[in-house]
């Protein structure tokens, strides 16, 4: 088999055991192998044996691949390698022994793999391994630089299961049950990443890995994180703490390079101003750490809401799904650097908008879900986050927006404020009142392209609201009143809008009309009282419809042949009150080439009081609607055929039986003799 990539070509052969060939790479993977095929090349450097039954390498198995470089052997059902398996593939650099069953005969597998003094990389994840296992499989491999030793059973680590590992760069020991590290890591000079996620520490104390550049310890039960306090360097860059129990900031290295801190799904709050008026700004907790025969006493200021941590180079910060309600003066001036800022999911009340803000990077800010009744700002002439491109403020309880506050923000693209009890300006001002209703102005916000209103309340919408704006994508879904009258208020989108939502907005088929917004491509009328197909749809290049849960019997039967038909690549239409016997658009649209209805299977139409499905109608009930959609002319001239044929027979036999008898009669009125 020949396969040719571009200007240059690679052959592929099979071999007499079913594995592919490829250049220096043998894949086995799959093939039901019991053992290590010898038929190879010989000079194979990549051999894959992955998803096979072999239980023992024997000393021979590799003996004739002297150039082999990358091993894999995950899921089969290893329980043993001999010692002197690798004995003519002392050159390789890649094994992957995951998941198979080496808890079984460890020791003799620790023999075979201190045999590999160029060895690189190892997976041994999910073997059913203890630390003590580890620790004997790779006693002797201090050329490692990669080790896996995931979704295993290690409870514990201490200094002594990675004791030579002195060139080790990235350790995995995710999904275990480790509950406590006493220096286990010390001795690990070049490690840069470390990932400990999925077990149960319980806290991190005295972190003092300067050297490394990502840690990740989420989905633990740590309460509390607590750097070493020192002014040394820390190469950190990464550090994840989500999912976790924190109950306060963590504790970060005074100086590091650190660019993204993940703490979301934590129970972390600020508590130096508390709902009751009171404070824990003065008191202290002592942490009291033996080691051995000596005891240290730390004590540390937990609710000190001074971050004494250098977080210049921060640029993302996710605080999102914590209990803050309130973020402490001047804690995001520490992070000028910053881009994104998710704080979505907690319990803020308001949040502040400064000029000059240190935020003049930010280009995400997440404050959705939270209790907010208050967006404060301070506008004037200066620019506020000039940089931000997307602002979600969804689910919360505003009412207005601090006035020209996009005018400032002079890249916003993106705004949700879907879930607000918001109305859009300009707003008619209510008989008696001086002013007119609270609303959010978003006229002649020139890079606004995605605005989401769903389920803002909206009522009668008129005027110009997006006057000057270039929205492509409008999601105005779950607003029973806002189109109370016809769309003219859309009408300065009609050359820009691609993308509409008018889901659950009571939409009826009166007053009705799209064809002016030739741009749209996707189009939601789902869950509306359409009992007729607005035909201004028929003129439009949709590429996706939706059309569910309305009041429509029947689509247009010529709707394949129309721009719409032949433009459509998505269409959804079940839970409609489809007639059985009106179902001749159905079958056009199935034969359209390229249309995927992704609800086909849910589709439903009713026939006598019965429910069917159009895609299997029983045949009486075809037979029936045959009937029913007949010509009426053919159907009447049917019905009256066997009565003009009575007629004529009977009007015949009466003819025959009385000839004689009318022949006499009409010869002696006329006077005509009968010859005899």
């Amino acid at each position: 088999l020949a396969v040719g990539w571009g200007s240059g070509a690679v052959t592929a052969w099979t071999s007499p055991g079913g594995c592919e060939l490829v250049q220096s790479t043998a894949d086995c993977t799959g093939r039901w192998l019991s053992s290590v095929p010898g038929n190879l090349r010989s000079d194979t450097e990549e051999l894959l044996l992955d998803d096979n039954t072999i239980q023992v390498l024997g000393n021979a198995s590799l003996l004739s691949y002297h150039q082999l470089r990358r091993l894999s052997l995950t899921k089969n059902q290893l329980e043993l390698i001999k010692p002197g398996v690798f004995l003519s593939s002392q050159g390789l650099h890649v094994l992957s022994l995951a998941d198979n069953l080496l808890f079984t005969n460890y020791s003799l597998t620790a023999a075979a793999l201190s045999a590999l003094p160029a060895l690189r990389t190892l997976d041994l994840a999910g073997n059913r391994l203890t630390e003590d296992m580890v620790s004997v499989l790779v006693w002797n491999l201090s050329s490692l630089e990669s080790l896996s030793v995931a979704r295993n059973i290690i409870m514990r680590l201490d200094s002594s299961v990675f004791t030579n590992l002195t060139q080790l760069l990235e350790l995995n020991l995710e999904k275990n049950y480790i509950f406590e590290i006493d220096q286990a890591f010390e001795g690990l000079q070049r490690l840069q990443r470390l990932n400990i996620a999925y077990n149960y520490l319980p806290c991190v104390v005295e972190f003092s890995l300067t050297q490394l550049r990502v840690l990740n310890v989420s989905n633990n039960v740590i309460e509390w994180f607590l750097a070493l306090e020192s002014d040394d360097l820390f190469e950190l860059e990464v550090l994840d703490l989500s999912h976790n129990r924190l109950l306060f900031f963590p504790v970060l290295p005074r100086q590091s390079k650190l660019h993204s801190l993940l703490l979301k799904n934590n129970e972390m709050s600020f508590y130096q101003r508390l709902p009751n008026g009171t404070s824990l700004a003065d008191v202290t907790v002592q942490f009291l750490l033996i080691d051995g025969n000596s005891t240290n006493i730390t004590t540390v200021s937990l609710w000190d809401e001074i971050c004494h941590s250098n977080l210049s180079s921060l640029h993302l910060l996710d605080m999102s799904q914590n209990q803050v309600w309130y973020l402490p003066e001047g804690f995001l001036a520490q992070m000028p650097s910053l881009t994104h800022l998710k704080l979505n999911q907690n319990c803020l009340e308001t949040f502040q908008l400064l000029e000059g803000d240190p935020l003049a990077m930010l280009t995400e800010l997440d404050l959705s879900q939270n209790q907010l009744v208050e967006l404060g700002a301070e506008v004037g002439a200066g620019d506020i986050l000039p940089n931000l491109q997307l602002f979600n403020l969804s689910t919360n309880r505003l009412r207005v927006l601090p006035s020209g506050v996009f005018a400032y923000t002079r890249k916003i693209a993106t705004v949700d404020l879907s879930r607000n009890r918001v109305d859009l300006c300009p707003q008619p001002a209510v008989a008696g009142e001086a002013e007119a209703p609270p609303c959010v102005d978003i006229r002649g916000v020139k890079t606004l392209t995605h605005l989401s209103l769903a389920g803002c309340g909206l009522r009668g919408l008129g005027g110009h609201p997006f006057q000057g704006t270039s929205l492509m994508h409008l999601d105005l879904s779950d607003n029973h009143q806002a189109l109370s009258g016809d769309l003219g208020w859309l009408q300065d989108l009609a050359l820009t809008l691609q993308v509409l939502s008018l889901r659950n907005t009571s939409l009826s088929s009166t007053a009705v009309d799209f064809s002016a917004f030739n741009s749209l491509v996707r189009l939601d009328l789902s869950g509306n009282s359409l009992s007729v197909f607005p035909s201004s749809l028929g003129i439009l290049k949709l590429l996706s419809l939706d059309l569910r849960d309305n009041c429509l019997p029947a689509l247009p039967p010529d709707v394949a042949r129309m721009p719409l038909g032949k433009s459509l690549q998505e269409v959804y239409l079940s839970q409609n009150p489809y007639n059985c016997c009106t179902l001749g658009w159905w079958d056009s649209l199935q034969r359209v080439k390229g249309l995927h209805v992704p609800d086909g299977q849910e589709m439903t139409c009713s026939y006598a009081s019965r429910t069917l499905s159009p895609r299997a109608l029983p045949e009486p009930v075809l037979w029936s609607c045959r009937w029913q959609t007949a010509d009426l002319a053919l159907l009447y001239l049917v019905l009256a055929l066997p009565t003009c044929l009575t007629l004529l027979v009977a009007f015949t036999v009466v003819f025959l039986t009385l000839k004689q008898k009318l022949l006499k009669m009409v010869k002696s009125r006329c006077g005509v003799s009968s010859p005899y």
